[in-house]
C-alpha cells in the first residue's frame, strides 16, 4: 500500500513549487528524520488488556524529540510544531478524529506515504461514500461510525442514489480484500486511512489543512491539478474539467435560446420530480433499503418503511412510547404555530404528566428542563426530552430492532425475492403517528 513520495510533481514531471508544496517538503524532512532507525522516535508495540497496539509512540516521545534535535528550547513551541504536522497527517492519535498533538502518554502512529498531502491527493465523494460504507461492513468497535460520519454517510446516500449499488459493491470488495489481510496489518491500515480522511474531511470545527488559499492559487502558474482518486473510481478530470481546457469563444445566448434551455431543464425537473414521487410511493423495499435501516437508526427513522417495521418491534416488546414520543415531537415542529400550545399540552398528557398512559423515562435533569418549557410552549418545549429518548433507542432499542429475528427475515425475505409484509399500524397508535410516515 505505502510508496515512494514524489514531493508533489506535477503529471508533466515537474516539481510543484506551490506555497502548501514548500511547507510539505519541510514537513516530509522532519517526518523522516523521526523516522530513522537510529535517532528517530522510538517506535513500538503496547501490550493492552486482551490485545496489542502495533507501531505507536507516545504524543511526550514527539515533543522530547522536537525539543532535542530541532533545537528548540519551548515546549510550548515544539508542541505547536507537532499539532501542525498532526494537521496535515503525517502522524495521528490512534483514538481520536481531533487530528493534534498532546504531550502525554497518548498513542500515536506514522501515516504512511502514500497518504502524504504531497501526493495532492483530492478525494471525490464518491471515495468517502465508499469509504464509509466499508466502514459499516466491518462489524468492530473501533471502525464504528462517528455522529458527523453517520451524518456524512446519509447525505451521501441521498446524493448518489442512483449509483449507491456500485458504491456499495465497491465497498463490498475492499472490505473482502482487507478480510484476507493479517490482523496486525488490517488494524494498522485501517487507522492510517481513517487518519487520511480525518485530513480531507475532518471533524466538524476542525480546520481542513489541504485548503488552497484563492489568492495563492490565482498567482500560480498552474493552479489546478490532476485528481486523484484513493479507489480508482474516477482517474483524471482533466478530459472533461473545463479547469484544464481552454473554453471556446461563445456569443452570448438570445432570450429566445435562453426560453428553451429554461423549458427544457424545467422538463428534466418534472420529470425527476415524477420519478422521485413514484418511489416514495413505493411501499416494498428491495433489499439494499432493508440492509441500510442497519447503517444507523437515522436509517430506519428517515424511510416511512423502517419506521414502520421499527414501531412493529417495539410493540411486540410493549415499549413502542418512546418512538411514538420521538414521533409526535418531530410532528410538533411542523405544525403552525397556531396549533402548537393546545399540541404541547396533548404530548404532556400523553407521555410526561404525572399518570400517563403512555409515561416515559425521563433523567431527573431533562424532566426538570421540560416541565419548565411547557409553562412557555413552541415548537422546541421537549427538545431535551426528545434528544434523551433518541439516546435511549439508539444505545437500546435499535441494537435489539437490528439483532431481532424479525429484521433478519425481512433480509432474509428480500435475498430470495419474497415481499415484505407492510403491518398495520398498533391500534394504540396516536393520530400524530400514523400522520407521521410522511415525517423526515
Amino acid at each position: 500500500m505505502a510508496q515512494g513520495n514524489n514531493y508533489g510533481q506535477s503529471s508533466n514531471g515537474v516539481a510543484d513549487e506551490s506555497p502548501n508544496m514548500l511547507v510539505y517538503r519541510k514537513m516530509e524532512d522532519v517526518i523522516a528524520r523521526m523516522q530513522d532507525e537510529k535517532n528517530g522516535i522510538p517506535i513500538r508495540t503496547v501490550k493492552s488488556f486482551l490485545s496489542k497496539i502495533p507501531s505507536v509512540f507516545s504524543g511526550s516521545d514527539i515533543v522530547q524529540w522536537l525539543t532535542k534535535n530541532l533545537s528548540i528550547e519551548d515546549p510550548v513551541e515544539a508542541l505547536h510544531l507537532g499539532t501542525l504536522m498532526a494537521a496535515h497527517g503525517y502522524f495521528f492519535p490512534i483514538s481520536d478524529h481531533v487530528l493534534t498533538l498532546k504531550d502525554d502518554g497518548t498513542f500515536y502512529r506514522f501515516q504512511t506515504p502514500y497518504f502524504w498531502p504531497s501526493n495532492c491527493w483530492e478525494p471525490e465523494n464518491t471515495d468517502y461514500a465508499v469509504y464509509l460504507c466499508k466502514r459499516t461492513m466491518q462489524n468492530k468497535a473501533r471502525l464504528e461510525l462517528a455522529d458527523y460520519e453517520a451524518e456524512s454517510l446519509a447525505r451521501l446516500q441521498r446524493a448518489f442514489a442512483r449509483k449507491w449499488e456500485f458504491i456499495f459493491m465497491q465497498a463490498e470488495a475492499q472490505a473482502k480484500v482487507d478480510k484476507k489481510r493479517d490482523k496486525i496489518e488490517r488494524k494498522i491500515l485501517d487507522s492510517q486511512e481513517r487518519a487520511f480522511w480525518d485530513v480531507h474531511r475532518p471533524v466538524p470545527g476542525c480546520v481542513n489543512t489541504t485548503e488552497v488559499d484563492i489568492k495563492k492559487s490565482s498567482r500560480m502558474r498552474n493552479p489546478h491539478k490532476t485528481r486523484k482518486s484513493v479507489y480508482g473510481l474516477q482517474n483524471d478530470i482533466r478530459s472533461h474539467s473545463p479547469t484544464h481546457t481552454p473554453a471556446p469563444e461563445t456569443k452570448p445566448p438570445t432570450e429566445d435560446e435562453l426560453h428553451q434551455e429554461i423549458k427544457h431543464w424545467q422538463m428534466q425537473l418534472d420529470r425527476h420530480r415524477l420519478k422521485m414521487s413514484k418511489v416514495a410511493e413505493s411501499k416494498e423495499p428491495g433489499q439494499q433499503r432493508v440492509k441500510r435501516w442497519g447503517f444507523g437508526m437515522d436509517e430506519a427513522l428517515k424511510d416511512p418503511v423502517g419506521r414502520e417495521q421499527f414501531l412493529k418491534f417495539l410493540e411486540s416488546e410493549f415499549s413502542s412510547e418512546n418512538l411514538r414520543f420521538w414521533l409526535a415531537v418531530e410532528d410538533l415542529k411542523k405544525r403552525p404555530i397556531r396549533e402548537v400550545p393546545a399540541r404541547v399540552q396533548e404530548i404532556w398528557q400523553e407521555f410526561l404528566a404525572p399518570g400517563a398512559p403512555s409515561a416515559i423515562n425521563l433523567d431527573s435533569k431533562s424532566y426538570d428542563k421540560t416541565t419548565q418549557n411547557v409553562k412557555d410552549p413552541g415548537r422546541y418545549t421537549f427538545e431535551d426530552a426528545q434528544e434523551h429518548i433518541y439516546k435511549l433507542m439508539k444505545s437500546d432499542s435499535y441494537p435489539r430492532f437490528i439483532r431481532s429475528s424479525a429484521y433478519q427475515e425481512l433480509l432474509q425475505a428480500k435475498k430470495k425475492g419474497r415481499n415484505i409484509p407492510i403491518f398495520p399500524c398498533h391500534k394504540n397508535c396516536t393520530p400524530t403517528l400514523r400522520a407521521s410516515t410522511n415525517l423526515l
